[in-house]
């Protein structure tokens, strides 16, 4: 065995896709990067998501208590992490990095068009928000784009590297 640099565990435990986490709050739609989430529940779906306060969506979160999750495909990874690179206090990343903002049906954040699927969430838990900027949202509208080939997801494993995932594999399950 060898050591491993503790400031790389996360890479271990990369807990899923990275998404783009939406919010509209004062009238203005922002798109931001997510990678730090995971699934809480299964019924109703719920899911935790850190959202630094340094970050511009972590006020509008904060404030409306409602986002959107949409989950791109490989195809959009290049968009994807220019939106990570850039902040929306400083411009409309919908706009300049040209993606598309279509309404959601529960929440006053934007769906993303490209993306194969969006989750409209409310947040329904916000104890460790203060401590660990940690969020826990209900998924109340999932939507999928059934024209979209089986997506194949992006996965950071830091410094600029991403794992492709997609291949699917079955075995008997007691889980849902």
């Amino acid at each position: 065995m060898k050591e491993l640099p503790l400031a790389e565990v996360y890479r271990l435990i990369e807990p899923g896709p990275v998404v783009l986490l939406t919010t509209r709050a004062r009238g203005r739609a922002n798109v931001m990067t997510l990678s730090w989430h995971t699934m809480v529940e299964f019924t109703p779906p719920t899911i935790a998501c850190v959202v630094s306060s340094g970050d511009f969506s972590f006020a509008a979160l904060r404030d409306t208590k409602e986002c959107v999750i949409a989950i791109p495909a490989v195809g959009l990874a290049e968009k994807v992490v220019e939106v990570g690179n850039c902040s929306g206090r400083d411009k409309d990343k919908f706009a300049t990095i040209w993606l598309t903002p279509l309404p959601a049906e529960h929440v006053a954040a934007p769906l993303v068009a490209e993306c194969f699927a969006n989750l409209e969430c409310r947040v329904v838990d916000t104890r460790l928000v203060n401590k660990y900027n940690l969020f826990v949202l209900e998924v109340v509208k999932a939507w999928v784009d059934p024209g979209q080939p089986k997506p194949k997801t992006i996965h950071h494993i830091g410094k600029g590297a991403f794992v492709v995932d997609g291949e699917i594999i079955h075995f008997e399950s007691a889980m849902p």
